[in-house]
């Protein structure tokens, strides 16, 4: 089975983990240190903490912006159900904005529409790897005062405007499970140019703890005293993970510049199609494409996603709507709330898309998905 998504792993990530592996520290150490910094200077942001999991990230980034009972968060269904739930856990209430059908991205218009007093924030996906409006989301946010958390798990190497995703929002989420476009096995970071964010997002990661002693209520017990000001918990990532992701990190570009060529290869072989739709693109953007979305036209998507793994090639979804998950239908969340959403989810099927799949392999998902869609 042709997979839809896979890692991309070689020597010098096998020798990285094994140095570590032989050294002295497997976790809070020096690996740790070097992949924050080396990640925060990649994506432009003045502090990047790194945690166990895109959900840990999501987690943690709500938690440094603040988010509690009482709060509202602004989202997209056209996600993960990580981005919605971890607010709810929270206990922020989660509103659901509609996505522009083109990109998938979320629409600001809807965005707006949704803004209330309560609003604390918005959260929008960068979907398939492409940016979203960020300078349009940030404007609504700042002026409700509210602040944006960019879910990039599909899109870090990704620029809008000429400026690196992780550098353009308030808080910006990476996910480095297998199938992004670089990985440290499982992880994820939280980035932020705004060094009080980055600190309440630090040590919400390391279980709450305060070792500041000019912050402490009680200095002067000892010098192994810390203190645990609020709730954190504990998603530190190892230095076994951290040196996995450095060195991914140094091939990122190649990962980036692979996973364009096979869009571009996409974009061409189905254009004009009968049945199929291709993915839109919007201006001044430069994704690392996480994805390739194809629509599959005329009711057909279920038989198409059936017949492709019946050939051997790994189709998926991305996604469902969220609140169609019966979490959200438990909390009043009803079907046909974002219409654009679900028309979007009723056609999409994302096609083989990672570093490392090779000229043939593209071209039989071509032949493969024409076939298919032909008869």
């Amino acid at each position: 089975m042709l997979p839809y998504g896979h890692q991309s792993i070689n020597d010098d990530d096998i020798a990285a983990v094994s140095e570590v592996l032989r050294g002295d520290w497997l976790t809070t150490g020096p690996a740790v240190t070097a992949f924050e910094e080396a990640l925060a200077s990649y994506v432009g942001a003045t502090r990047a903490v790194s945690v166990t999991s895109g959900t840990a990230a999501l987690h943690t980034a709500y938690a440094a912006a603040g988010v509690g009972p009482g709060d509202e968060v602004i989202t997209t269904p056209m996600t993960f159900v990580a981005t919605a739930s971890c607010a709810v856990t929270l206990g922020a209430t989660v509103k659901f904005a509609d996505i522009d059908p083109a990109t998938g991205n979320i629409d600001p218009d809807s965005v707006a529409a949704l803004v209330t007093d309560r609003t604390k924030v918005i959260a929008p996906v960068d979907f398939a790897g492409q940016p979203v409006p960020i300078d349009r989301l940030n404007e609504i946010a700042h002026a409700a005062g509210a602040l944006t958390v960019e879910d990039a798990a599909h899109s870090i190497g990704s620029r809008t405007q000429g400026r690196p995703v992780g550098s353009v929002a308030d808080l910006t989420t990476f996910s480095f499970f297998p199938t992004k476009n670089m990985t440290t096995a499982e992880g994820g970071a939280v980035a932020t140019l705004d060094a009080d964010l980055g600190q309440r997002a630090h040590e919400f990661h390391f279980i709450g703890l305060v070792r500041d002693r000019d912050r402490m209520r009680h200095p002067d017990e000892g010098p192994w005293h810390q203190e645990v000001h609020e709730w954190g918990l504990n998603y530190r990532l190892s230095d076994v993970h951290a040196a996995l992701g450095l060195s991914q990190l140094k091939r990122l570009e190649q990962f980036k510049a692979r996973r364009a060529e096979v869009f571009a290869r996409y974009q061409e072989a189905f254009a004009g199609v009968e049945g199929l739709g291709i993915h839109g693109v919007a201006e001044g953007v430069d994704p690392t494409w996480h994805l390739y979305p194809i629509r599959i036209k005329d009711g057909r998507r279920r038989e198409v996603f059936d017949a492709m793994r019946e050939q051997g090639i790994g189709v998926q979804v991305n996604y469902m709507p969220v609140y169609w998950h019966p979490l959200f239908e438990d909390l009043g969340d009803r079907r046909g709330l974002c219409p654009n959403a679900e028309a979007f989810y009723a056609e999409e099927l994302s096609l083989p898309m990672f570093a490392d799949l090779t000229d043939a392999d593209v071209e039989r998902v071509i032949e493969t998905l024409i076939g298919i869609v032909a008869h």
